[in-house]
């Protein structure tokens, strides 16, 4: 189960997570991704919180519905999500971070200990 953060809507933390499970190759292209029913059910939150997560996704060219069928994940679904979050990591993430690290007197050698930690 989900646990929500008050920082952003709940209907967008659900389509972040649809889009981490895409990313992680828990969902290919052309899965079907569970049923608003089902993922309302599961979430424990009102379908139509989940319908406007599917509709963000839609929109996004992420995933796509087939009538009668449910929804599944598009052909380069991955690719537009990992070039959305990279264009937001550098455009607000980024300067935040190199914010915090000249309040905090991080030194460059600090973050290269850091960095070298990542695999």
């Amino acid at each position: 189960m989900m646990e929500f953060k008050s920082n952003k809507g709940i209907f967008q933390q659900i389509a972040d997570n649809l889009c981490d499970r895409i990313l992680s190759g828990e969902f290919k292209t052309g899965d079907k991704i569970p049923s608003v029913r089902e993922q309302a059910a599961n979430l424990g939150v009102n379908h139509n919180t989940i319908m406007r997560s599917y509709m963000e996704l839609q929109q996004k060219d992420i995933i796509e519905n087939k009538r009668g069928v449910g929804f599944f994940v598009k052909e380069d679904a991955s690719d537009k999500i990992m070039e959305s979050r990279r264009n937001d990591f550098f455009k607000q993430m980024l300067p935040e971070f190199i914010h915090q690290v000249e309040l905090l007197k991080i030194t460059k050698l600090d973050l290269i200990q850091l960095l070298k930690k990542l695999k």
